[in-house]
């Protein structure tokens, strides 16, 4: 097996590659402006990295995000085309499922402890979801003006810590998804033939409408 595992969903841009044993290369970079620009590269670079070349992959999982429109659409439609170029499958996850995973991992959330992830949706909203120690998720995902989120005291993961500490003072690492972690829940879901349905088609999971709508038909003008 040779994954490859991006996402874009957040202001990071992070790739990584993953031989079903443990990641070969990882890249992150933080610009919520350069999605396009960064992802290409950073697929080249942690590709070379592993010394091996992109007709070697078996596989792609993506970030579904939630996630503003345009950096999310970067990411899956790049591995689609991608994925239809070398003729191997695609895969999605939910990015907030990809924090919740290291918080779980590092035990960040104390034993027992439920959790919150929360990234930034822009427009002053908060993508959020609840997940159990364990890392599972128990609500959501949803956006929410931050003061609609039932926080009850949790402790939280991703960038809503960081934009609204007034509301969540109890911050957690990670603020972003890594795709090292990306390739360990695709690799252990597709090894055990996906028990808990955590990988997606590799769609965008906007959980609102994008701005950019289809014009309607033209107003008729009387005199």
């Amino acid at each position: 097996m040779l994954l490859l595992g991006l996402d874009t969903a957040t202001p990071a841009v992070t790739v990584a590659l993953h031989d079903g044993d443990q990641p070969l290369a990882q890249l992150v970079t933080v610009d919520a402006h350069r999605h396009a620009e960064l992802l290409a590269p950073a697929v080249a670079k942690v590709v070379a990295d592993a010394g091996v070349t992109q007709r070697d992959l078996t596989g792609i999982v993506a970030g579904v995000g939630p996630g503003p429109f345009t950096g999310l659409r970067v990411g899956l439609v790049t591995a689609r085309v991608l994925g239809a170029a070398l003729g191997i499958p695609v895969y999605g996850l939910c990015s907030l499922d990809v924090i919740a995973a290291d918080v779980a991992a590092g035990g960040d959330a104390g034993p027992g402890g439920d959790f919150l992830v929360a990234t930034d949706a822009r427009r002053r909203e908060l993508y959020w979801a609840r997940y159990d120690s364990s890392g599972r998720r128990t609500t959501g995902p949803e956006v929410s003006v931050p003061a609609a989120i039932p926080v009850a005291g949790l402790p939280a993961a991703g960038e809503g810590p960081m934009l609204y500490p007034e509301l969540l003072p109890d911050g957690l690492g990670p603020a972003f998804p890594a795709a090292a972690t990306l390739c360990r829940i695709a690799v252990a879901a597709l090894a055990a033939g996906d028990p808990g349905k955590l990988l997606l088609p590799p769609e965008p999971l906007y959980l609102r409408r994008p701005d950019v709508r289809e014009p309607g038909a033209p107003k008729r003008v009387t005199r």
